[in-house]
């Protein structure tokens, strides 16, 4: 008696639902009606993270489509035969979670892989297995049509999960004292010419430059404004392993013809010109705003 009765309840309910215009879907057991959506809501991706793979097409979509690690979207390195462009790999649905980012950090939130989309580029990235050496590094280049393609596909998750300038990352940014991805061979600079990313302002550039022209500012206040930024630097003072890192994919990014990790005038202004431009209201720091110590002020302690 008792199932009968559920079964004659269920059965009005799914008539109620198409008598009045209603969708009921039954899942479970339980009548799910989706005829109501609500526009209180935003997507869950707020990073787009790139990568390299340091290894070839096959090898890349091996270890992607194993157990222990994976990115949702794979571009291939030369143009497909029959689709004439690099064929682009959804390995992961958007809305679930892929293993790419690690122990990362930006902007105050931490563990990215829950907020971000994972992207790998087929490359070989540098030509030893340690770039800290004394002898010169050759970087793998990143072929026209790879980032043609790149940039299609940035520009539709772009639009579709409303990222901000300052929410796509490389690897390095976000992982600075393990990881150098998408290394100093990438084309920033192109994504930026194509509306994708961010650059400084020639202005604000050589505005900063005059600024610095005697020296960098002092190393905690460059370390406050790697925080600003959005690195996880804590303004001690002192040139640390995490600082180093951050310098260094710091200038892979916006000067890649000098990426050794060392504080410099160049690159304070580089990274105050960023700050002006995309995140003025750190400038209201008092000690990001006058960055250069007054005559007589006692310098911050240096590394």
């Amino acid at each position: 008696m008792r199932s009968m009765t559920l079964f004659y309840i269920s059965l009005a309910l799914l008539l109620g639902g198409c008598a009045g215009g209603e969708r009921l879907v039954e899942s479970t057991g339980v009548a799910i009606d989706d005829s109501h959506s609500s526009r209180a809501h935003s997507s869950r991706v707020r990073f787009l993270v790139l990568h390299y793979t340091d290894e070839d097409e096959a090898t890349s979509l091996e270890i992607l489509t194993g157990p222990r690690v994976s990115a949702h979207y794979l571009v291939a390195r030369h143009p497909d035969r029959e689709l004439g462009a690099p064929r682009v790999y959804r390995l992961v649905d958007e809305s679930r979670r892929a293993w790419h980012a690690g122990a990362s950090a930006w902007a105050g939130r931490t563990h990215l892989n829950d907020s971000s989309l994972g992207i790998e580029l087929v490359n070989a990235g540098p030509d030893r297995p340690s770039i800290e050496t004394a002898s010169k590094v050759s970087w793998a280049p990143f072929p026209d049509d790879q980032i043609t393609a790149l940039i299609v596909l940035l520009k539709d998750l772009i639009a579709r999960h409303d990222i901000a300038p300052t929410d796509l990352l490389g690897h390095a940014e976000i992982a600075p004292t393990r990881k150098i991805d998408p290394g100093p061979a990438f084309p920033w600079r192109r994504l930026y010419a194509a509306g994708i990313g961010t650059w400084p302002l020639e202005a604000d550039l050589a505005r900063y430059r005059r600024l610095f022209a005697a020296g960098p500012p002092p190393l905690a206040t460059l370390q406050r404004a790697l925080a600003a930024w959005g690195y996880a630097v804590t303004p001690s003072g002192k040139l640390d392993g995490a600082t180093r890192g951050a310098l260094r994919a710091f200038q892979m990014r916006y000067r890649p013809a000098d990426h050794r990790g060392r504080p410099d005038a160049d690159t304070a202004a580089r990274l105050w010109a960023l700050l002006a431009r995309y995140r003025p209201e750190a400038l209201s720091d008092p000690k990001l705003a006058s960055p250069i110590p007054s005559p007589g002020e006692t310098p911050e302690p240096r590394g």
